[in-house]
């Protein structure tokens, strides 16, 4: 029989504690429960399974579950709710709290740790402030639907999958020492060569285990404490946050249409040791970065001595005009070896796929090569030759083509209906790739407050100015459309558009 998630923990916690022979079995149950709660692991609110069905579960007479029950509810840790159940109590005794003010860390027997007594490091603080995932990743538009993987050919990725599996290949369970699969590195060079008009040969790709860990790795390389990395502001959440981890200044530098904009005060400062950016799709407002800005970018890096930071990060899905080619390129061109170039495979295989990579000066090889073996024992190499499969047997391109299309039909389909609902109130930011648009609102719209009503009526949106470093006046929110189903994304840009119609009047 399967047990409840509570009997799991009560059998766990009655076997792990050393009880005086002579405590009877009703106690022991008290103090494992008594325990749970004390310990938050089962919170306020929470409610415990019938005396009858936790003696089933455990083994155990029904008399001493009850009053295992009846004293902790004589002892005010659970509450009684007449046809309804047992309940863990709101207010604890003994000075315990379920809100956290007051709780003390313990198992039974265990000596107590306060709260107060556990400190995190001043980088942990500061990583930790906010929880980046609700407070900026970009979800689905809709948040009570599943999520839409079904252009994702999962029969085709499992039969690839298994064609790996089945080799007589030993090498593919130990950890990697090379930088990453040697197929999988010659498809990415190979497919950037072509697409993004990447220069490179495939021993300059290394393989990582997502962008984070590319800017982890890059930070720790190429940076000291203190040296100063520019972002664009508004920026993407994850590079300041590993910024930040790595004890870097982070000096926020302005975006307009043409992308990073540096300011006199900007260029007469000193200079920085990385220049990160997402020119062919900025992130979020969705602006590309002109061929302009582009060359003076490049040209200010080689006089600075500073490594630009191209993050190209959903560059496939362009669904008008040509592909804008990679920063890297134009800076081969101008011979000029200062872009680590970085991508991932999140945003057209699967987001939990975790594999990314970063293509690096030549110069730079060899020690990113150690330093990515001892900092992470990068390993899955099956799930690398998987991939490299199925780029190489040209799924790949053909899943890319399909998500294009699909995804080009969905934000066009979610700016028609905001376009009936707002009927030209507000400016949408229509920009023609991505996986994202911004609603632009007037600079006294609280769009903290807005986004929040949205979360609380079945909506994932995000608040522009939250992207931003420093005070800003812009406002707006930032709307993701893939991932959701077709007739989901009607029904939620009708919603989204009556929300904000109702802040505007």
């Amino acid at each position: 029989m399967k047990r409840t998630p509570l009997a799991e923990l009560l059998q766990t916690e009655l076997e792990r504690q050393d009880f005086h022979p002579r405590l009877p079995g009703y106690k022991r149950v008290y103090e494992a429960i008594r325990g749970a709660i004390v310990n938050r692991r089962l919170p306020a609110g929470a409610k415990l399974p019938s005396s009858r069905d936790l003696a089933r579960e455990l083994d155990a007479s029904r008399n001493m579950i009850v009053a295992a029950y009846d004293q902790l509810q004589a002892e005010g840790y659970v509450e009684s709710q007449t046809g309804s159940g047992t309940y863990v109590a709101e207010a604890l005794p003994d000075g315990f709290s379920n809100d956290g003010s007051h709780v003390r860390y313990q198992f039974l027997g265990d000596a107590a740790e306060d709260d107060e007594a556990v400190s995190l490091s001043k980088r942990g603080a500061r990583l930790t402030r906010e929880e980046g995932m609700d407070a900026y990743e970009v979800q689905p538009l809709a948040l009570s639907g599943k999520m839409d993987l079904l252009n994702f050919p999962i029969k085709t990725w499992q039969r690839v999958q298994n064609q790996v599996w089945r080799r007589d290949d030993v090498n593919l369970y130990d950890y990697d020492t090379t930088g990453g699969y040697l197929q999988l590195k010659r498809a990415v060079a190979d497919y950037l060569r072509v697409s993004r008009g990447v220069a490179l040969d495939a021993d300059q790709v290394l393989i990582t285990g997502g962008t984070q860990q590319s800017l982890d790795l890059i930070s720790r390389m190429l940076a000291d404490q203190n040296d100063i990395a520019w972002v664009e502001n508004p920026c993407y959440w994850g590079a300041w946050s590993s910024f930040y981890a790595n004890d870097l200044n982070i000096r926020p530098i302005a975006v307009d249409l043409e992308g990073m904009n540096p300011s006199a005060e900007d260029l007469a400062s000193p200079p920085p040791k990385f220049i990160y950016v997402t020119p062919s799709h900025q992130y979020p407002t969705g602006a590309v970065m002109s061929l302009a800005r582009r060359k003076s970018l490049i040209e200010y890096a080689q006089r600075a001595n500073a490594w630009i930071l191209e993050d190209d990060y959903d560059s496939e899905f362009r669904y008008a005009g040509r592909p804008v080619a990679s920063l890297q390129g134009l800076a081969a061109e101008a011979g000029v070896p200062r872009v680590l170039y970085m991508g991932t495979f999140s945003k057209v295989i699967y987001p939990g796929i975790k594999l990314a990579y970063v293509v690096l000066p030549h110069a730079l090889i060899p020690s990113f090569k150690t330093a990515l073996y001892d900092l992470y024992r990068p390993g899955q190499l099956h799930l690398q030759a998987a991939l490299a499969e199925f780029i190489d047997q040209g799924h790949f391109t053909t899943h890319i083509r399909r998500l294009r299309q699909a995804y080009a039909q969905r934000r066009t389909l979610l700016l028609a209906v905001l376009d009936r609902a707002l009927k030209g109130k507000v400016q949408q930011v229509v920009v023609d790739a991505g996986l994202l648009l911004v609603i632009k609102l007037p600079s006294h719209i609280d769009d903290v407050a807005l986004s929040a009503q949205c979360q609380s009526n079945g909506l994932s949106v995000r608040p522009l100015s939250r992207y931003y470093i420093g005070e800003t006046d812009v406002r707006g929110l930032v709307v993701g459309f893939a991932y959701v189903d077709t007739n989901d994304l009607v029904e939620c840009g009708k919603r989204l558009g009556d929300m904000i119609g109702a802040v505007l009047t």
